[in-house]
């Protein structure tokens, strides 16, 4: 699986912006909302599940 620049542009936003990284590969939805929900409750999570969206889309 190659990854594209913009794959690694959206990686390097989720690590610090979690709930943005996710809006750009899924859009507005309820992925949006479960990482936001993440984020919230602890920073970490919220950037695992956004990792995880990014690498799995």
């Amino acid at each position: 699986m190659a990854f594209t620049t913009s794959d690694i542009c959206k990686i390097i936003i989720a690590i610090f912006v979690p709930p943005v990284g996710v809006f750009l590969e899924r859009g507005c939805g309820a992925d949006l909302l479960i990482n936001i929900l993440l984020t919230i409750l602890g920073y970490i999570p919220g950037i695992i599940h956004a990792l995880y969206i990014i690498l799995k889309y």
